[in-house]
């Protein structure tokens, strides 16, 4: 297996030092690459293959199509969209004219596609075939929607505000005066509870998504990032700023594939990669074979990995695992390069951000307490700008000035920061607090579970029942008595679950997060096991 050596700067200079405050909005960034890299290949999407120079005339050509589909700075544009060039077309085509790209989970439907489409109030919707049927079943009042550009192949009849995606001719559009605070896209969170929120996104955001994960990456020049994630949410959206900003190559799949990823790897020459840590399971569970160790792979962006695969997954495939902790509304604020790294922890606050653990009245707990994670930026327009059509949730999420993230985590005396779990997941159960993702460590930690998760059920005294909804490894049985066995030596008897119930798989979206939420609200079915009800009692 070929290995780079990895490079802990920008391979001509640090970043910001490259891009001024007022550079840092997508136009400005693709205009001054292609003048660096001109024809350097800079993506590549299935059988598309652009370079640096093509990024620019994309954007050029695609914001004319637009501006006379009249869209103007500052409108929406929703785009359902699966990885293909369409998605990355309609995105810089928006950026270039100061538009805002609305990115749709390909997935959605029903309320939740409703909601997006009202509250962004787009103007144009780009969809492939699958999307527009799903808008069209949706019911109620109109949609603020007045014309359709459809992606591909499809029987729709023709209709005037329906047009068929544009191919990019004619002489492009001049950029516009974009400022870095302005919006880039409005991405819509997978929330467990209540309506989406869509986060807006500034340009500046993205600049520093780049920059952050350049640095933590070890990105040097030339490399070859290669990405299985959907482009509608942010992961795969900050590889691509991370190849414009250090003149590498994005290659885009079209999705995530156990059988095909590491042949992919190895096709495209790749230098980095990108996994989730529902993935990585998967990815162990495949026979061994060759294939392994078949690529030039050196470090995968790996956020959320449970502790207890790492080590097998390094030794087996030969690449190392990158931690850290970002969302939607934040940016790459806490990890460690690999050489800093402390196993179970997410990392350190990185230069330019600051993060304090607080318990529910704002104020700053002890060292290795557990408490929410709040969060700031020093650099302006590095977070998301609020919640669009929602001030109120931006103003509860962002009080007293600070992001509250919404997660419970501890930080030790060396500042490594270890994340707990969601403060929504947690249980109370008997009168005490129990941390769902720990149970999860335990269940996980069984060589004969493949995926768990772990969340509260209502008991008949009012409070919570623990409740564990696992998927075994493929080809083999677990006694639930024997679970039970294997968790109360190794937890409080008060967290061992009283409901199991084993599963296919897991709800899940697109980029693998399990939708915990829809657990919750299937709750107890008629193939839930209850210990209690066969008269199994706990150790103490």
């Amino acid at each position: 297996m070929h290995q780079t050596s990895p490079s802990h700067a920008a391979p001509d200079g640090d970043l910001v030092a490259l891009f001024s405050a007022a550079d840092r909005t997508l136009p400005t960034m693709l205009q001054r690459q292609a003048e660096r890299h001109g024809d350097r290949a800079l993506l590549v999407l299935g059988d598309q293959r652009w370079s640096y120079r093509d990024a620019v005339r994309m954007a050029a050509a695609y914001g004319e199509k637009l501006r006379a589909a009249g869209i103007a700075a500052g409108d929406r544009v929703a785009l359902i969209c699966t990885n293909r060039a369409e998605f990355m077309q309609t995105l810089l085509g928006c950026a270039w004219i100061g538009a805002v790209t609305v990115p749709i989970n390909v997935a959605a439907r029903g309320v939740q596609l409703r909601h997006v489409l009202t509250n962004s109030g787009a103007r144009l919707l780009v969809s492939e075939p699958e999307g527009w049927a799903a808008v069209n079943q949706l019911e109620g009042e109109p949609l603020p929607l007045e014309r359709v550009w459809l992606i591909g192949a499809s029987s729709e009849p023709a209709r005037s505000h329906v047009q068929p995606f544009p191919h990019a001719d004619g002489v492009g559009a001049d950029a516009a005066p974009v400022r870095p605070g302005d919006m880039l896209a409005i991405l819509y969170t997978s929330g467990t509870t209540g309506l989406s929120k869509g986060v807006c996104c500034p340009h500046a955001q993205y600049f520093w998504w780049g920059v952050h994960s350049a640095r933590l990456l070890g990105l040097g020049e030339k490399e070859v990032l290669h990405t299985t994630l959907p482009l509608f949410h942010t992961n795969a959206l900050n590889a691509f700023f991370q190849a414009l900003l250090t003149g590498s190559t994005l290659v885009v799949e079209k999705r995530f594939s156990a059988s095909a990823f590491w042949e992919a790897l190895a096709n495209h020459h790749a230098t980095v990669t990108y996994v989730l840590g529902a993935m990585v399971p998967i990815l162990l569970a495949r026979q061994p074979g060759p294939q392994d160790r078949a690529h030039g792979v050196r470090i995968a962006l790996a956020p959320g990995v449970p502790e207890q695969f790492q080590a097998e997954f390094v030794a087996r495939f030969g690449l190392h695992l990158l931690e850290g902790y970002g969302s939607t509304e934040t940016n790459f604020v806490i990890g460690a390069t690999l050489d800093e790294q402390v196993l179970g922890t997410m990392g350190k606050v990185r230069d330019g951000f600051e993060a304090r653990v607080v318990d529910d009245q704002d104020n700053e707990v002890p060292a290795g307490e557990q408490g929410e994670l709040i969060l700031r930026a020093k650099e302006p327009f590095s977070f998301a700008t609020g919640y669009f059509g929602m001030a109120d949730k931006t103003v509860e999420a962002w009080r007293n000035l600070w992001f509250h993230t919404g997660d419970r985590v501890s930080c030790d005396e060396r500042g490594y920061f270890r994340f707990i779990d969601r403060l929504k997941d947690a249980i109370r159960r008997r009168g005490e607090n129990i941390s769902s993702y720990e149970v999860e460590q335990v269940l996980l930690s069984h060589p004969q579970i493949e995926v768990a998760a772990v969340f509260p059920v209502r008991s008949e005294l009012a409070e919570d029942e623990v409740m564990a909804a696992i998927v075994l490894r493929e080809g083999v049985a677990l006694d639930e008595i024997e679970l039970m066995r294997f968790c109360e030596t190794r937890m409080a008897y008060f967290a061992v679950p009283r409901y199991v119930e084993y599963m296919v798989r897991l709800p899940a979206t697109e980029s693998g997060k399990i939708q915990k939420f829809k657990l919750r609200e299937r709750g107890i079915s008629p193939d839930t096991w209850d210990r209690e009800a066969v008269g199994y009692k706990v150790a103490r």
